[in-house]
């Protein structure tokens, strides 16, 4: 059977100005997929260039006034610019496009992936923060509607292909692989003294800033945890992190009988999201080839969670359940946010998400979506009060 020209007509890029968006663009204009909907959220002058070079039937700023600017600057052109989180939803609904691709950050990408479902269009989503703030909910949706979520995330895009059963009894646990981020090996007295510019320097991924402090806390490995309970249905118990520096097996899956099925590739986001719009076939990407001799090697350790605390706290969250998930990444989202800014050091993000996430204990009961986005404007109140 030939797949090599297996691709979706259409797609929709959510947060097409991001890291995994502008990607994501990549692979479409390899290989000539339309796309008739892009969303940012105040990067105008990007979000113009995307829409000249695509022409596609809508635009979205998250941000209002962007959207008059960017409405301004296309208006020699037939494209609908929309505003907000509701602009979103609606071009989501709207929309042609058979796949979304939603790389949306935070937890902004909430509401736009339950909308995505609701269209009954497949999802790719590497918004993590979807299912860790409402995996439950997010999966139920899925369900009901019967849509497809396709992870683009490389460590579940791997988990993802390295699954041969549909039995989850068969499943012994997933080997989720980290980086380890530039930090790898330090002690918690020499974190005390690394900078912004230290902590966004990673060894391997070239990604967002927001996405590399969390990795460089493991707050990101945490997060995937979370993620990889609600998508492939195991417990936490049955995950296990492992360091793995150079970053070429992205996640491998464990089976009863000891066997253990891998993913390997050359770092490369663009081959997983080119794999979530090309499922179940493959086609050929721009990546270069694996080439395992110049490899060497490759090697493993165990994550260090009393010195980088916040993946301990994820695996909390998890078995805690109710909002408490939404709560950690709210805490950790403003906690990063202010870091960025240098109003904290590094460590401070851990002070800052552990005491929110002390202090909301209660949300563990919580498991309505209005409660937990409540839960979540809470958790960024107390968090924000906690930075000086």
């Amino acid at each position: 059977m030939k797949t090599e020209n297996y691709m979706p007509e259409c797609i929709a890029v959510l947060g097409s100005t991001g890291s995994v968006g502008t990607q994501s663009l990549d692979v479409a204009r390899r290989h000539n997929i339309n796309i008739d909907l892009l969303t940012a959220d105040k990067n105008v002058r990007q979000m113009e260039a995307q829409a000249r070079e695509f022409s596609p039937k809508f635009c979205v700023m998250a941000d209002e006034n962007a959207a008059k600017e960017l409405k301004l600057a296309l208006a020699d052109t037939s494209i609908k610019v929309l505003s907000g989180e509701s602009g979103i939803c609606e071009a989501v609904s709207r929309s042609s496009a058979v796949t979304v691709v939603n790389s949306i950050l935070g937890e902004a990408g909430l509401m736009p992936t339950l909308a995505v479902l609701d269209s009954k269009k497949r999802l790719a989503l590497s918004n993590k923060e979807s299912l860790v703030i409402a995996g439950d909910i997010v999966m139920g949706r899925a369900k009901e509607t019967g849509a497809e979520i396709i992870p683009v995330d490389s460590e579940h895009s791997a988990i993802f292909q390295s699954l041969s059963t549909s039995d989850k009894r068969e499943i012994k646990k997933i080997i989720l692989t980290a980086s380890g981020g530039p930090f790898f090996g330090r002690t918690a007295e020499e974190l005390k003294r690394v900078t912004l510019a230290d902590t966004l320097a990673h060894p391997t991924w070239k990604m967002g800033a927001k996405i590399t402090v969390d990795s460089a806390s493991l707050m990101n490995k945490g997060f995937e945890v979370i993620e990889a309970c609600h998508l492939f249905g195991v417990s936490a118990s049955q995950i296990e992190v492992t360091v793995h520096r150079e970053s070429i097996i992205h996640s491998a899956v464990e089976y009863i009988d000891n066997a253990v099925i891998a993913q390997m590739s050359v770092p490369d986001m663009r081959l997983c999201v080119q794999y979530a719009l090309t499922y179940p076939q493959r086609t050929e990407s721009p990546l270069e080839e694996l080439d395992l001799f110049s490899l060497g090697k490759l090697t493993f350790a165990r994550p260090d969670m009393q010195t980088f605390p916040l993946l301990a706290l994820a695996y909390k969250a998890i078995s805690e359940g109710g909002a408490m998930p939404a709560v950690l990444n709210a805490a950790n989202e403003i906690a990063v946010a202010a870091f960025l800014q240098e109003k904290i050091s590094f460590c401070e993000i851990f002070d800052t998400v552990g005491e929110t996430f002390e202090e909301m204990s209660y949300a563990k009961g919580y498991t309505l979506l209005s409660d937990i986005r409540d839960s979540d404007r809470e958790a960024r109140r107390i968090a924000q009060k906690k930075i000086k």
